[in-house]
């Protein structure tokens, strides 16, 4: 039983393959054969020593987005059993906290998460509390089902936006997120959903997957465009999937009176923009966040199970345990939309 564990972002090795062993399950706990595990932008901010959405204490089994077949289960556990095909909801959260009893829970002041905080999917077995263990139907491919927990977070970010059908929706970045985002708009019944991407293999990809249009933000003026597609000034939602200060400065140059401006991303901690707030007062701008997966996670496997989003275009990249660190750097590269690990 091999994981890569990572040991530190100012080590010069940060990956190192070691065996694992595991005690005996407590009453409530599955063993994962893990069988896919997604790379996050999360994992490259703590690749590179920055704050994920927990604290992390090397040395650690990272991967929170990951999928795979139960091999055995607690006495106590009766929601899965051997041979279940599972996707994990990596967060789990205290229950006892203010934010937990006033119902934001992923505000969570004791937030842990699999593949954070404990060993998760970057490793050939995982163990996992039986509550965060979700079945997948046995013709899902795991590469799919290990998208569910990016899918959750889209999830809960299209809960905040509130799209309304009829409204021209606008997404910035196509990356994982910003493509998942294309296609939830869509269901959500978008007049028109608007990719601004600056990378032509991901802008085609956009389009495949259900985009109206798709936007060059370097060599094309995004309001411009926006207005030649929709027939007016603005979009009446703005997705930001980019977490950089000058994706936040396009979102709310592109959007409309009374649009919402949904910030995605997750940024750096200290970044910041400029705030226009003349606009924020005449556009009547409602701009809001949105932070991981609060009770969204069996309604993004219900998706997945119901094949109604396109996911598999999204994989770009496959490796292995063995080669963490240019999994790493092909996930930041412009070459790859979603990198994948088997282990």
């Amino acid at each position: 039983m091999k994981g890569s564990f990572f040991v530190g972002a100012d080590q010069d090795t940060k990956f190192e393959v070691r065996e694992m062993t595991f005690a005996p399950l407590g009453p409530k706990e599955v063993l994962v054969n893990n069988k896919a595990c997604g790379i996050c932008g999360t994992d490259v901010h703590i690749y590179h020593g920055e704050k994920g959405s927990a604290d992390v204490t090397p040395p650690v089994v990272l991967g929170h987005e990951f999928a795979g077949v139960v091999v055995e289960v607690g006495t106590e556990v009766t929601s899965v059993k051997p041979g279940d095909h599972v996707a994990l909801d990596p967060n789990m959260y205290c229950g006892q906290c203010m934010p937990c009893r006033m119902g934001k829970k992923q505000e969570c002041q004791h937030l842990y998460a699999l593949g954070v905080n404990v060993n998760g999917g970057f490793a050939e077995y995982a163990v996992c509390p039986e509550t965060q263990c979700f079945k997948v139907s046995e013709d899902i491919s795991f590469d799919e089902a290990a998208m569910a927990e990016p899918l959750a977070c889209v999830v809960h970010g299209i809960d905040q936006a509130q799209i309304q059908s009829g409204q021209a929706v606008l997404v910035i970045g196509g990356g994982t997120i910003g493509l998942m985002m294309v296609q939830m708009a869509r269901l959500c019944g978008a007049s028109s959903v608007i990719l601004s991407e600056p990378v032509e293999m991901r802008r085609k990809i956009g389009m495949e997957v259900g985009a109206d249009a798709a936007i060059d933000p370097i060599h094309e003026n995004v309001p411009q465009r926006i207005k030649e597609i929709c027939g007016r000034d603005g979009a009446d939602v703005v997705i930001e999937c980019v977490g950089r200060p000058f994706a936040v400065e396009q979102a709310f140059s592109a959007a409309g009176f009374g649009a919402t401006i949904l910030l995605f991303s997750v940024p750096g901690v200290d970044a910041t923009v400029p705030l226009p707030l003349f606009d924020v007062y005449k556009k009547e701008l409602r701009i809001v966040g949105s932070m991981i997966n609060p009770d969204t996670h069996q309604r993004a496997v219900n998706l997945i199970n119901s094949r109604r989003l396109e996911l598999k275009k999204l994989i770009t990249h496959v490796y292995d345990l063995e080669h963490m660190d240019e999994a790493i750097h092909m996930q930041m590269s412009a070459e790859s939309i979603k990198v994948v690990v088997h282990p």
